[in-house]
């Protein structure tokens, strides 16, 4: 049973997966999507994406990180596929999910859903070009406008020699709205060979139990339900083996973004900073009711300093609270 880190653009970058993969019960993490077009790329886009390549191709926490790519030119695909596995990616995977209106505007992503053929071709190259221990995965959704080539896309996927694959169960018209439509990924997974990752709308282990008993399948992939509650993927592994964990509460969430300030500062200019603390503190509000008064007071702060200050003073409040009640 694997537990995944989605690719989420400008969500789960390296930061993010640093941070998350410290917490713990990541099976392995997947990129933002490197984008191909009609060139060979050069080793600093994928360092870029990926800096965990420079390490093995794992997190500080030794958490494998697989190369996502996103394009529609299969050769082009192929050969940069074969570069990232040279610059030391332990896998691949390949983008026909993404449904950014601009990605799909230059026949990348999903809209790829509507031509299972191209799908095929793009797999069938990149998994001729890339050794055979490297593994090749890709990740789609139910369909561009609607679920009618949802087995098509899946069996182009599988037939051309992808390894595994990750079903985001939502077609790009949906987007991520509520429900996901799990019994889908059933049908694909008798449907191929090949084995199958379940992906939307597991916020807790009661999703993720009702998403393994509709779908049939062991592993998940969680995109914004990790970033709302860091400890989830610990959570559902605990709860599933029946050795419960505790959670992490919210002055140990307050260090880790500190944490976030400190890499940001070293990553990116200083004006993005405080926008990606407002970010994670957004989605943090879903699983800690802390996050709403701490939001509305960094989303009036735009001096790193001060907001750093503001961290640490409420690292101390919460301590002193906490000797209180002891």
């Amino acid at each position: 049973m694997k537990i995944v880190l989605a690719p989420m653009e400008g969500l789960a970058d390296p930061i993010m997966r640093d941070i998350l993969t410290q917490v713990g019960g990541i099976d392995y993490c997947v990129t933002e999507f490197v984008r191909v077009s009609v060139r060979l790329l050069p080793p600093h886009i994928f360092r870029k994406t990926c800096p965990e390549l420079d390490h093995g191709g794992k997190t500080r926490a030794g958490v494998p990180v697989h190369v996502q790519l996103l394009g529609s030119d299969p050769e082009m695909m192929a050969r940069n596929a074969a570069r990232a596995a040279r610059l030391g990616a332990p896998a691949i995977d390949l983008n026909f999910g993404c449904p950014s209106k601009g990605v799909n505007a230059n026949r990348g992503g999903a809209i790829l859903l509507e031509t299972p053929n191209e799908i095929h071709e793009i797999v069938r190259m990149v998994r001729q070009a890339v050794p055979d221990h490297i593994p090749v995965s890709a990740k789609m959704r139910l369909g561009f406008n609607d679920k009618e080539l949802y087995l098509d896309n899946a069996a182009a996927i599988a037939d051309a020699g992808a390894d595994h694959m990750t079903v985001h169960a939502r077609t790009k018209k949906e987007g991520y709205r509520p429900p996901a439509h799990w019994e889908y990924i059933a049908r694909i997974r008798e449907y191929v060979k090949i084995p199958v990752i379940a992906n939307g709308e597991v916020w807790n282990f009661e999703d993720y139990t009702r998403c393994r008993e509709v779908s049939g399948c062991e592993d998940v992939m969680i995109g914004r339900g990790l970033i709302a509650q860091p400890d989830l993927a610990r959570i559902i592994k605990g709860q599933r083996d029946g050795s419960p964990l505790g959670l992490i509460e919210w002055p140990a969430i307050l260090a880790y973004l500190q944490e976030l300030i400190a890499q940001s500062e070293h990553r990116m200019q200083p004006r993005y900073v405080h926008g990606r603390v407002k970010q994670w503190l957004q989605h943090l509000k879903r699983r800690y009711p802390e996050a709403t008064p701490l939001f509305d007071r960094v989303k009036v702060i735009n001096d790193i300093d001060r907001l750093k200050q503001l961290l640490t003073g409420e690292q101390a409040r919460f301590a002193e609270m906490a000797a209180v009640n002891r």
